[in-house]
């Protein structure tokens, strides 16, 4: 559901807030080492396309993503999360991926519980032989943030016209 006011995105969460016309989401990607990390390189060394509004952190393994750094993510910067590691079976350190798939199902709870949309935080599987599919990844979570509007920093008042 896209919430808007005056043909301006405001943010689901917290109406107050407006974006203004040019604003582009801030998204965080937390990318496993061994698949998500290499399919995002291939993504580049094939000069796939891609939005911009990423800022990629590498980790070892999915699995050592605690749930707080994500909520924290939103409270201060990003108004949104991706986080994506090696398709289930085929973790670098045999059952990571696994452990960080039952996270990830209790995470999105726990943002409902806490005040954040759900859909702010997502999840996705990607291979080091995946790099077009890491750009369809991002494309589609760029889209639903878009939709989300802006989570912080943008205030209603700041834009009204005096």
């Amino acid at each position: 559901m896209e919430a808007e006011v005056k043909d301006q995105l405001v943010s689901i969460e917290k109406p107050e807030l407006i974006a203004p016309p040019n604003w582009e989401p801030v998204i965080m990607g937390i990318l496993c080492n061994w698949c998500s990390y290499a399919g995002s390189d291939l993504t580049g060394t094939s000069r796939i396309q891609y939005p911009p509004n990423i800022r990629i952190i590498r980790v070892p393994c999915s699995s050592r993503v605690d749930p707080w750094f994500l909520i924290k993510s939103l409270q201060t910067t990003a108004d949104g999360v991706l986080v994506s590691g090696c398709h289930p079976g085929d973790c670098h350190y045999i059952s990571g991926n696994y452990f960080a798939r039952r996270r990830f199902l209790v995470t999105k709870k726990l943002l409902n519980f806490v005040g954040f949309h759900e859909n702010r935080i997502q999840f996705s599987w990607v291979s080091a032989a995946e790099g077009p599919k890491f750009a369809k990844v991002v494309n589609k979570v760029t889209e639903d943030i878009k939709k989300l509007g802006p989570l912080h920093l943008y205030k209603k008042e700041n834009f009204e016209k005096k």
